[in-house]
C-alpha cells in the first residue's frame, strides 16, 4: 500500500516540488534538495521514495526530538499508528515494526547501525536532513553511505537543507548530484532591536541580568502582538528554563511552553501540535531546535537572544566542552524566518544592530570544532582510519584527529597503524564517548555496573551539574521525582545492558574513580585555596578553578572542565564543571599509566642539581633532593643545551674570536670548515663538547668550561694547517704593527672582519688586503694619529685616489709632525706614538 501523497501534502509548499523531484529521480539515485523550512519536505519526501521503492525509507535528523517530531507528524497525516508503516529510533527509545516504510533516526543511531549492517540490507533510500547543521555525525554519514554507494548504485541518498552549498554537497554525493530547489513567496518581516543594558555574558555564562532582559523584551511584544504566537530563543536548557520561570511572572495570561530535547515526548508534541482557537496565546521558549529541525505553528514573533551553544576544542589545553558564545547570522535569519511561515511576521533581536553585524556569517562546522574521539573510532571500525578514502565534505583537522587517535591508542581501541582492535569495536557498540565507554567497562568491574551506569548516565546527558559537584547531582537525582531524573534513571539502566556483570557495590563516593577511570589526563590535585575557591593542576598540565563545596577537596578527578576568566576560575584562565572527590588511592588504580618515579635533573645557573620525583601526569606527588648520576647529569646539560640553547655558557674572548673565524671561514669558503651556528654547534654537541658536558654532568661549574679548546676539536684536517693563515688574529699591516681583527657576529652573514688602524700605519699598501683565500676583503677604520675616525673603506686604491685628498687637507694643519704624501701607496709608513699624537691634537 502506498503513501497518499495528495492527503499528507495538503497545505504544504514542497507539494509544487514533487514532479521535479520524480524527474530527478528518474535520471539519478543521488539529489540534493534545496528547500525553506516549514515547506513540508521533511514530510514530503520520505513518502514519496517509500512509494517508489519496495524497502525501507530511513531518514535522519541531527536531533532526537526531531526524529520523534517527524515520525509522529508523518504518522498523524497517513492515518497510521506510529511504530507500523512509520516509525522512528532515537537513543533509547524505538518504536518501529515489520511493516515500517519510513524510519526516522537520528546520524548517530544509523551510523552505530552501519558498523553491524554496512551495506544496509533492506534499506533502499537514505535520506539525510537538515545538511546545513554540519553536524558532525551527518557529515560522516555523507562519507559512510558514499562508499556504500559505491558497491550498491540502487541505493537512493537523497541530501536535504533549508540553507545549504547546494553544488558543494552536489559534488561530493554525485558526479554531480542533480538539485532539486524549491523556492516560497517570503511574507513580509519586520525587524526590531533590543540591545540589553547589561553584557550578554559574564563568568559564569549567559548572565542572569541578560536573561532579564530578554524575558521582558519577549512579554512586552507578546503584549503588543495582535495574533499569533511568540517564540523566544535561547542558547540551551538552562537558559530556556531560566526565561520561562521569569515569564510566568511577567506574562500572566499567557501559555508559556518549553521545547527543547530534555523534556518529555509529550510536551514536545503539546507545542509542535499548536493550540487550539479558543486557547490563551502562547510564548514558547526554545533552543536552536525550532530553528529548522522542528516547525511551530501559529508563530508570528520571534525574540532572539542572537546566542548559540556549540562543542569547541581548545588545544592549547587539551579540552573539549560546549561553549556559549554570539549566534551566526545565518542562524539569526533561519530564527526569525519562523515568524513569517504563515503571514507577516515581527522579529525582535536582543542585540544592537552593530553587534549583529559583527556576528559570523555561518557556524562553522562542527568537523573543525569539536573533540573527533568519537568520530575516529567510527572510522577506524568501518576501515577508513582518519576518513581516508571517504569523500567528505571537509577532511577531519589533522591536530584534533591526531589527538583523538592518540586517545585511542592510549585506550587499546586502535592498534599502531590506527585499525580498530576487537576492544576498539566493543567500545564502539556503546553509545557514549569511548572514554566514557571504557570507563563503564572498567568501572563496573570496581564499583558495580549500577554506580558506573549512573556516572556514565550523567557525564554522557545534557543535565547540568551544579555547583560543578558530580556526586551531590547524583544524590539529588536518585532522590527526584522530575523529568531530569527520570530521563537519568532511563539512560542508567539502557547503559547498564553494556555493562559486565559485577557482585561490587559502590558508594556516591566512588564517582571519583569512574571519572578518573574515563578521563585521567584530568584528575587534578590542589595547588592553591583562597577565599573565593581553589585552583587545581591537572595532570594534563592545565591549571582550573572551582568554587563551592569541592575547592575543600585535595583531589579531583574532573569530567569537564572549560576555559573562562574572572573570580570563578580563580585566575587560572578555565573553569571546572563537572567533577568529583578522588582518593590518593583511587589515583593510582584509575591513572596508572601516568604515575612515574624518577630523578629529574636539571641545569640551572651552569650547575646540575636533581630531585626524586613521584609524579602523576604533570602533577608532583613528592619531591626530594638527590645527587644525579653521571648519565642524569649529562641528559640535563643537553636538555638545557637544546631548550636554551649555548648562551647557558659564559664565552671567553678567545672562544668567541675562535668561533668568529671559523664561522667567516665556513660563510666564505664552506666546507670543510664548520658551522658554527647556534643550531649546528647545538646540534653537533658530542663531536665537539662531549668531555665538557661529562665534566658539567659530575659538578664542574660551567664557568670552568674551556670553551676555545673544546671549539678546536671541529678543526678540519688537514686544511687546519691553513687556519691561521686564511684566518689570522691578527693583520700586519706596512708599518710593521700586527693589528687585531675584529671578526663579524655570528648571526651577521653581511658583516666585514674590521681593522682599526691609523691611517699612517697603512702608507704603502696600494690594494686592500683580503681573508680567506683572497675571498673577504678587510673593512678598513682609518684613524688620525689620536686615534679618532677618518675614514672606513673596503677598497684602498679607491680611497687613496679619491677620499685621502680632501682627509689629507683637513688633517695636515692639524697633524704637522706626521707625514701626509700626496701619493700614500708608495709612501714609507710611519708609526708615531700615541704621546706624540696627543701633544699635536
Amino acid at each position: 500500500m502506498t503513501f497518499d501523497l495528495a492527503r499528507i501534502g495538503e497545505g504544504l509548499a514542497f507539494a509544487g516540488a514533487l514532479d521535479d523531484l520524480r524527474r530527478a529521480l528518474d535520471t539519478s539515485t543521488a539529489i540534493v534538495v534545496s528547500a525553506p523550512p516549514g515547506t513540508g519536505k521533511t514530510t514530503l519526501v520520505p513518502p514519496l521514495l517509500a512509494s517508489r521503492t519496495s524497502g525501507r525509507v530511513i531518514v535522519t535528523q541531527p536531533r532526537r526530538v526531531a526524529a520523534r517530531a517527524a515520525a509522529r507528524r508523518l504518522a498523524q497525516l497517513d492515518g497510521s499508528p506510529l511504530g507500523t508503516r512509520v516509525g522512528f529510533t532515537v537513543r533509547g527509545e524505538r518504536s518501529v515494526s515489520s511493516e515500517t516504510r519510513v524510519e526516522f533516526v537520528t546520524a548517530g543511531v544509523l551510523l552505530r547501525r552501519m558498523l553491524d549492517d554496512p551495506g544496509l540490507d533492506g534499506v533502499d533510500a537514505v535520506v539525510i536532513d537538515e545538511v546545513h547543521e554540519r553536524a558532525l555525525d551527518t557529515d560522516l554519514l555523507i562519507g559512510l553511505l558514499g562508499e556504500v554507494r559505491e558497491l550498491r548504485d540502487d541505493l537512493v541518498l537523497i541530501a536535504m537543507s533549508a540553507t545549504l552549498d547546494a553544488a558543494r554537497i552536489a559534488e561530493v554525493i554525485g558526479d554531480p548530484a542533480p538539485v532539486v530547489e524549491h523556492t516560497v513567496r517570503a511574507h513580509p518581516l519586520t525587524e526590531h532591536w533590543a540591545p540589553s543594558p547589561v553584557p550578554r555574558l559574564d563568568e559564569r555564562g549567559v548572565a542572569r541580568g541578560f536573561l532579564d532582559h530578554v524575558a521582558r523584551t519577549a512579554a512586552s511584544g507578546a503584549r503588543d502582538l495582535a495574533q499569533g504566537d511568540t517564540l523566544v530563543f535561547a542558547p540551551g536548557a538552562w537558559e530556556v528554563a531560566e526565561i520561562a520561570r521569569r515569564l510566568r511572572d511577567e506574562a500572566r495570561g499567557f501559555d508559556v511552553r518549553e521545547l527543547h530535547g530534555q523534556i518529555p515526548a509529550a510536551e514536545q508534541d503539546a507545542v509542535i501540535r499548536g493550540r487550539a482557537a479558543d486557547a490563551p496565546p502562547r510564548i514558547i521558549v526554545t533552543t536552536s531546535l525550532a530553528e529548522s529541525s522542528l516547525t511551530v505553528p501559529g508563530v508570528r514573533l520571534v525574540v532572539d537572544s542572537c546566542l548559540s551553544r556549540f562543542p569547541q576544542r581548545d588545544a592549547a589545553r587539551g579540552m573539549s566542552g560546549l561553549v556559549t558564545a554570539g549566534a551566526a547570522r545565518s542562524s539569526c535569519v533561519q530564527r526569525a524566518g519562523r515568524a513569517t511561515r504563515q503571514g507577516p511576521g515581527t522579529v525582535i533581536r536582543c542585540v544592537d544592530e552593530r553587534t549583529y553585524a559583527a556576528a559570523p556569517a555561518r557556524p562553522a562546522p562542527e568537523v573543525a570544532t569539536a573533540d573527533l574521539a568519537d568520530a575516529a573510532l567510527l572510522l577506524a571500525c568501518w576501515g577508513a582510519p582518519g576518513g581516508a578514502g571517504l569523500r567528505l565534505i571537509d577532511p577531519l583537522p589533522t591536530d584534533a584527529l591526531a589527538e583523538a587517535q592518540s586517545v585511542l591508542h592510549d585506550l587499546g581501541a586502535t592498534d599502531d597503524d590506527g585499525r580498530a582492535t576487537a576492544e576498539g569495536r566493543r567500545l564502539a557498540r556503546i553509545p557514549v564517548d569511548p572514554r566514557l565507554a571504557r570507563a563503564l567497562i572498567e568501572g563496573s568491574e570496581l564499583v558495580g555496573a549500577e554506580l558506573a551506569s549512573e556516572v556514565v548516565a550523567l557525564l554522557g546527558g545534557d543535565s547540568r551539574v551544579p555547583d560543578a559537584d558530580v556526586a551531590a547531582a547524583m544524590v539529588a537525582l536518585r532522590n527526584g521525582r522530575g523529568a531530569d531524573a527520570r530521563r537519568w534513571t532511563q539512560e542508567a539502566r539502557r547503559l547498564r545492558r553494556f555493562a559486565p556483570a559485577s557482585d561490587t557495590r559502590g558508594s556516591v563516593e566512588d564517582a571519583g574513580l569512574v571519572i578518573g577511570l574515563a578521563f585521567p589526563g584530568r584528575i587534578a590535585r590542589r595547588v592553591e585555596r583562597t577565599a573565593e575557591g581553589a585552583t587545581f593542576l591537572l595532570a594534563s598540565g592545565t591549571r582550573a578553578g572551582v568554587r563551592g563545596a569541592l575547592a575543600a577537596a585535595e583531589w579531583l578527578a574532573v569530567a569537564d572542565v572549560a576555559r573562562a576568566s574572572g573570580r570563578a576560575a580563580a585566575g587560572s584562565g578555565a573553569l571546572i564543571r563537572a567533577a568529583a572527590v578522588i582518593t590518593e588511592g583511587q589515583v593510582e588504580r584509575a591513572a596508572d599509566h601516568l604515575i612515574t618515579d624518577r630523578v629529574e635533573a636539571e641545569f640551572v645557573n651552569g650547575r646540575v642539581s636533581a630531585r626524586r620525583e613521584r609524579r602523576v601526569g604533570a602533577i608532583v606527588r613528592a619531591s626530594v633532593p638527590v645527587r644525579a648520576t653521571a648519565e642524569e647529569g649529562r641528559a640535563a646539560v643537553q636538555r638545557a643545551l637544546h631548550r636554551d640553547g649555548l648562551g647557558v655558557f659564559t664565552w671567553s674572548d678567545a672562544a668567541d674570536e675562535l668561533r668568529r673565524r671559523l664561522a667567516l671561514l665556513h660563510r666564505a669558503i664552506g666546507s670543510p670548515w664548520p658551522d658554527m651556528s647556534d643550531a649546528a654547534l647545538t646540534d653537533s654537541l658530542d663531536t665537539w663538547l662531549g668531555p665538557e658536558i661529562d665534566a658539567l654532568a659530575t659538578g664542574t661549574p660551567a664557568g670552568r668550561i674551556d670553551l676555545a679548546s673544546a671549539l678546536r676539536r671541529l678543526l678540519p684536517w688537514p686544511a687546519a694547517v691553513e687556519f691561521d693563515a686564511l684566518a689570522p688574529e691578527r693583520l700586519e699591516v706596512p708599518s710593521g704593527s700586527r693589528i687585531r681583527i675584529a671578526y663579524p657576529p655570528i648571526d651577521d652573514p653581511t658583516a666585514r672582519p674590521v681593522v682599526a688602524v691609523k691611517l699612517q700605519e697603512c702608507f704603502g699598501w696600494a690594494e686592500t688586503p683580503r681573508l680567506a683565500g683572497g675571498r673577504e676583503p678587510v673593512l678598513f677604520h682609518l684613524l688620525s694619529p689620536a686615534g679618532r675616525p677618518l675614514a672606513v673603506t673596503d677598497d684602498l686604491a679607491s680611497f687613496w685616489s679619491g677620499p685621502y685628498a680632501q682627509v689629507r687637507a683637513e688633517m695636515r694643519g692639524r697633524y704637522p709632525k706626521h707625514p701626509w704624501p700626496e701619493d700614500p701607496w708608495a709612501a714609507v709608513p710611519t708609526r708615531h706614538t700615541k704621546n706624540r699624537a696627543a701633544r699635536e691634537d
